[in-house]
């Protein structure tokens, strides 16, 4: 493949960034010569799931896939909270309140609709012309401002606790991770995101996504 796109299932512990440098590395080995290969949104690294990579012509459209609606698979630990908003940060107890499904799936209508979000500060966003988390990691203080977001719909899936897992469609820019530790605030617990898959991207669906062996990536 020279143009065009490529759907592919990104696995935990690897960055949106290292499955493009992998993808690029096996499509030029092909071609015989460097193909440029770009994402179009990235993944957290402790997040699975679809990225559209863009493949030589088409990474000038890349941008227009970064707009699109997204459905996430995310697990939500309560009773926690992370630096972070998920397990990569430093994990602090805050109770151990146990709020009833009545109770959790109330608050999910909550945040269903257009609602205003702030990013985490650990997130690719640019401050000043850096990235965010770049600042969060050498101690300066972040500000980000607040963004309006707009959740499609936010359904509970599974509820143990201090576990529970949602399954959401959301417009783009909006955060998971932020998510997750607003419902933790609106319960009284606290919370961050432990699990994350997006499955979804427009019409573009997981289930038509290659892994990383499958394409051919064998590190």
């Amino acid at each position: 493949m020279t143009d065009g796109i490529l759907l592919i299932d990104k696995p935990a512990d690897m960055t949106s960034f290292g499955v493009v440098a992998r993808v690029r590395r096996v499509l030029s080995e092909q071609a015989g010569k460097k193909v440029k290969v770009g994402h179009t949104g990235t993944l957290d690294p402790f997040a699975t799931g679809l990225l559209i990579l863009c493949v030589g012509k088409e990474t000038k459209n890349a941008m227009s896939y970064t707009k699109l609606d997204k459905v996430y698979e995310a697990t939500i630990r309560l009773g926690q909270i992370s630096t972070t908003g998920d397990p990569e940060g430093e994990v602090s107890d805050v109770n151990d309140r146990q709020p009833s499904k009545e109770e959790i799936e109330g608050v999910l209508q909550r945040f269903t609709g257009e609602i205003t979000q702030r990013p985490p500060i650990y997130s690719a966003l640019k401050v000043n012309g850096q990235r965010a988390y770049h600042l969060a990691r050498q101690g300066k203080h972040v500000e980000i401002p607040e963004r309006k977001v707009t959740i499609h719909s936010l359904e509970l899936v599974d509820y143990v606790y201090p576990e529970l897992k949602i399954r959401t469609h959301v417009s783009s820019g909006t955060y998971i991770r932020s998510l997750a530790e607003d419902i933790g605030g609106a319960l009284g617990t606290g919370a961050y995101c432990t699990g994350l898959r997006r499955t979804k991207v427009a019409d573009w669906d997981i289930a038509n996504a290659q892994t990383l062996a499958s394409f051919g990536v064998t590190d």
